[in-house]
C-alpha cells in the first residue's frame, strides 16, 4: 500500500469542477481518481479542474492514469486545467508533452481566470 495514500475531494465550484488531488498517484490511485473523475463528469461542466498541490508523487502509472483523464475528457469536449504542480512535475508534464494537451496555470486563481 501507498505511504502517503492517494485521496480526490470533488466541489462544484461556479462554471467549474475542483478536483483536489491529495497522496501518491500511482497503481492504487486509479480506482480512486476514476471515481472522482466520474463524479466530476456528473456536474456536466466543460472545464474540470486538477489540483496537485497535495500530491506528494507521480509514477508512470500515476502519468498514465492522467492521459486516461486527458483522453475522456477530449472525448467529452471537455477542457482539463492544471494547477499546483511542483517545479519538478512541471517539468515531467513538459518532457512527456502533457503540457501540450492540458492547459497548466500556477494556482486557483489563475485556474479560475481561464
Amino acid at each position: 500500500m501507498a505511504a502517503n495514500p492517494f485521496e480526490v475531494n470533488v466541489q462544484k465550484l461556479s462554471d467549474r469542477v475542483l478536483m483536489e488531488l491529495r497522496g501518491e498517484m500511482n497503481s492504487f490511485a486509479e480506482q480512486a481518481l476514476s471515481a472522482a473523475y466520474s463524479e466530476a463528469e456528473g456536474f456536466d461542466l466543460p472545464i474540470i479542474l486538477l489540483d496537485f498541490s497535495r500530491v506528494t508523487y507521480i509514477n508512470s502509472t500515476g502519468i498514465a492514469l492522467i492521459v486516461g483523464l486527458m483522453s475522456r475528457a477530449q472525448k467529452a469536449g471537455r477542457r482539463l486545467v492544471v494547477f499546483g504542480l511542483s517545479d519538478h512535475y512541471q517539468e515531467i508534464f513538459q518532457i512527456t508533452r502533457l503540457a501540450d494537451y492540458l492547459s497548466i496555470v500556477p494556482d486557483q486563481a489563475s485556474a479560475m481566470a481561464v
